[in-house]
């Protein structure tokens, strides 16, 4: 098959910057996507289909069982998955168009339905989305690092490498939707129509294919052999069954501590992506500002990303990651002050990007490292389960936190008709898009800060491990 990887074939080695860039192109393509979801999919709900933010919050929350058990499910499938492609890149390769026609579909409820078939409709095709096919992209994708490269150093760099492309993800999507919105729509002032969403969804899902082909031809699975570091546990993966790889990871403290962050930390990203949509619509009167206050933390967050490798020679992840969260807690917090300054408020938004850059660059190195905490405690590799909890985690915070918000919204009293009519929404819901974007993701950030900071030991005791086992550090 038809391959651009780095040509060598030794696990060890470094690799090329094509392939590099050809990793990180998946994460570009498959984050632009969830972040439209994340970002235009309730108020596409609310404001052109029309439907109830009660109701579909709700549909959205009972999704998110399922969603959950979907990663640890395809994490199973892909330890198990034999090719010429290896584990993961065939599920790239087979997931990225069907991702793409559920996606427009999603965004495509038929207005000649009666309404509970509408409802039935977003239910399924809400679940066939990110159930079913963005789980069986993510996953894979989270995996293929351990499996192109077994080089230490090279795994940190295609981490941060993901980071920073779903940054940019993120920036283009806050810089150029609500513009495709514009054009496709032929009016600046009234693009929340279908025509406009339809269009513009095809056009990016083309870009999201494309982005996940570079990434399937662009990179090649070298790890086939167990690892020094395996070799020093008891090796008893391929007897365990599911129950004791679970089991295994719940009593895992540092996985458990990192499953609440990696939730916290999601639910926080959905509340402020669909708070700042309503915030730019009823607070700033205009949607389009939405990409200033998106990018302002998107760019921040794309730009410490570069320095992380420095603050890594000099401090542990924990310390880093942290710091990370203290400075979302500062920017949410005073976000809240200032929301009549715009200055200031750029500035809290940089202070949050900061926050978002220094937590997610050490994110998957902190997990991978209490994977093998686990390992080297209990002899039992739970590597695929636990980049899918840690996954599931993820998924569940940004389901989860949409749900919440769209209840919210609904009991404040907000009602979509009345923007038809030109009529103000009630007070209650200016409010509750306030608390909302600003205060809950302060109290979030804050305990995930306080725990890290106080409970959270692990480059402490994975290094006394590594003692133990006689693994070089």
């Amino acid at each position: 098959m038809l391959n651009f990887a780095t040509k060598h074939n030794d696990p060890d080695k470094a690799l090329g910057w094509g392939e590099r860039v050809g990793y990180g192109s998946a994460a570009f393509g498959w984050n632009m996507i969830n972040g439209i979801i994340g970002t235009f999919l309730t108020v596409y709900f609310t404001n052109v289909a029309l439907l109830d933010a009660a109701i579909i919050s709700t549909l959205i929350a009972v999704s998110k069982v399922f969603d959950g058990v979907s990663d640890l499910i395809v994490g199973r499938m892909v330890d198990n998955t034999k090719s010429k492609m290896g584990k993961a890149r065939p599920w790239l390769l087979r997931m990225c168009i069907p991702f793409a026609i559920s996606v427009i579909l999603l965004f495509s409820v038929p207005s000649s339905f009666p309404t509970a078939a509408k409802y039935v409709y977003v239910f399924i095709m809400y679940n066939l989305v990110n159930t079913v096919c963005l789980t069986a992209i993510q996953v894979p994708y989270f995996s293929m690092i351990s499996l192109l490269t077994r080089n230490t150093y090279e795994r940190g760099f295609l981490g941060n490498l993901q980071q920073i492309f779903q940054t940019l993800g993120n920036v283009f999507i806050n810089s150029v939707f609500t513009i495709l919105l514009a054009k496709f729509a032929g009016s600046a002032e009234n693009y929340m129509t279908q025509k406009a969403f339809t269009l513009t969804i095809t056009v990016l899902c083309l870009l999201m294919v494309a982005a996940v082909l570079i990434s399937v031809f662009c990179t090649k699975e070298r790890v086939g052999v167990v690892t020094e570091e395996e070799k020093a546990v008891e090796g008893k993966e391929e007897k365990v069954s599911t129950m004791e790889v679970v089991k295994s990871l719940l009593t895992n403290k540092y996985w458990v501590m990192m499953f609440f962050a990696m939730l916290m930390i999601f639910f926080v990203i959905i509340f402020y992506s669909i708070g700042g949509v309503y915030y730019a619509i009823y607070i700033f009167g205009d949607m389009g500002q939405i990409s200033w206050m998106n990018n302002a933390i998107s760019i921040a967050q794309f730009a410490i990303m570069f320095v992380i490798p420095f603050f890594m020679k000099k401090f542990d992840k924990r310390v880093i990651y942290a710091a990370g969260f203290l400075c979302m807690t500062i920017g949410f917090l005073g976000f809240g002050f200032v929301d009549s300054i715009v200055p200031l408020m750029i500035v809290c938004n940089v202070l949050k990007g900061l926050g978002l850059g220094l937590a997610g660059g050490m994110a998957m190195g902190i997990v991978a490292d209490a994977i093998l905490y686990g390992q080297l405690k209990t002899g039992i590799n739970a590597v695929g389960m636990g980049n899918a909890g840690t996954s599931a985690a993820q998924k569940l915070g940004l389901g989860l936190g949409q749900a919440i918000f769209g209840w919210v919204l609904s009991g404040a009293g907000f009602n979509p008709a009345l923007d038809a009519q030109g009529i103000a929404q009630p007070e209650t819901v200016v409010t509750a898009i306030k608390f909302m974007y600003n205060y809950i993701p302060t109290i979030m950030c804050a305990l995930v800060f306080i725990m890290m900071a106080v409970f959270f030991h692990l480059d402490r005791d994975l290094k006394k491990l590594k003692a133990e086992k006689g693994i070089e550090d």
